[in-house]
């Protein structure tokens, strides 16, 4: 294993520069049966950029609207489709025995998975599995061997050389383009299900519901940091998020302070977002943080504190009180 420091412009260019071909590419879809998560789309760029035919598998139940859309994405070679109610809430065992099924027979070169708290659930079991090391975040591909990963959250980039029969990984959909969702005509296949592992069983869950734009695909995002005090004055965000029709997020103080819910924390134990616009109100800018939206297109903060770390990775920055400037630019929009 290698690794070794990139430029922003030397990782542009690797980007491009995979031009050796190998066999074939397992990617994951996911999915909740009806629709497909745009992370998969991401996904199939990254494995594109490994090179030869990309198939992708589609696991669930009743799932045949998802394995059409596949079908039409752009590079897509083959739709691997195992329809069966073991695969309807996508039970890191159980596909983990899927795959590792599909294996035996097709003997892809890369699986692969976005890397969402799905995809970081099973590609590890399967790594396992076929006995191989496998590689976490991927942000660049080199070839069909080496790929770019973040360390120390973000701090440093290394480039991995991998020797494994296999080489499995999880991709970070913000470092690739979403693959065009037409123009594709992929083939159709149904594989025999593995059926169910017997190792764990779902129960419930309770999912939540809202009219902004889920976090990790918005275009605009408007996150608050312990700065705001309570739950309650992180309404001002919510306002000044909802006035650009964007998603909001918080920092993991404040979410430890239990003033915004999990699913809005943003950072290295978070979500990874990478906006065209991103507003931070009240955030000082841990390196833990940063991690989760330093590659947004357009970073702007707010916070009092001359000082803080996020100006240092900002765009444009206002050293003002967040409970006198957020209103007052929600007022202005």
């Amino acid at each position: 294993m290698l690794a070794r420091a990139f430029t922003p412009a030397a990782r542009l260019m690797a980007r491009g520069a995979a031009t050796s071909r190998a066999a074939s590419t397992l990617v994951v879809a996911e999915h909740n049966n009806a629709e497909l998560n745009a992370a998969t789309l991401s996904a199939v760029s990254a494995a594109k950029a490994v090179g030869g035919d990309v198939h992708v598998l589609v696991a669930g139940k009743g799932c045949g609207a998802v394995a059409d859309a596949v079908a039409a994405v752009d590079g897509v070679a083959k739709v691997l489709v195992a329809d069966d109610e073991v695969y309807e809430h996508s039970i890191a065992e159980n596909i983990t025995a899927l795959i590792e099924k599909i294996q035996g027979g097709a003997n892809y070169s890369h699986i692969l998975a976005a890397s969402t708290a799905s995809g970081k659930n099973f590609i590890p079991r399967v790594a396992v599995k076929l006995d191989v090391a496998p590689l976490t975040d991927i942000t660049a591909v080199f070839g069909e061997d080496s790929f770019e990963r973040p360390m120390y959250a973000g701090n440093a980039v290394a480039k991995v050389t991998s020797k494994d029969k296999v080489k499995v990984f999880t991709v970070r959909t913000t470092s690739f383009e979403k693959a065009a969702t037409e123009g594709g005509s992929a083939a159709k296949e149904d594989v025999e299900s593995a059926g169910d592992a017997g190792k764990s069983k779902f129960v419930s869950q309770e999912m939540t519901k809202s009219d902004r734009p889920e976090l990790t695909a918005a275009r605009v995002v408007v996150a608050g940091g312990r700065a705001l005090k309570s739950a309650e004055n992180f309404h001002i965000i919510e306002e000044l998020a909802d006035k650009l029709k964007g998603a909001v997020g918080a920092s993991r103080a404040a979410v430890d302070a239990e003033y915004a819910p999990n699913d809005w924390q943003i950072g290295q134990t978070g979500k990874i977002v990478a906006p065209e616009l991103y507003i931070g109100a009240g955030i000082s800018g841990a390196i833990q943080h940063l991690a989760g939206m330093k590659d947004s297109k357009v970073i702007v903060c707010i916070n009092k504190d001359p000082e803080a770390p996020i100006f240092q990775v900002s765009d444009y920055g206002l050293v003002e009180d967040l409970f006198k400037a957020v209103p007052e630019l929600t007022q202005k929009l």
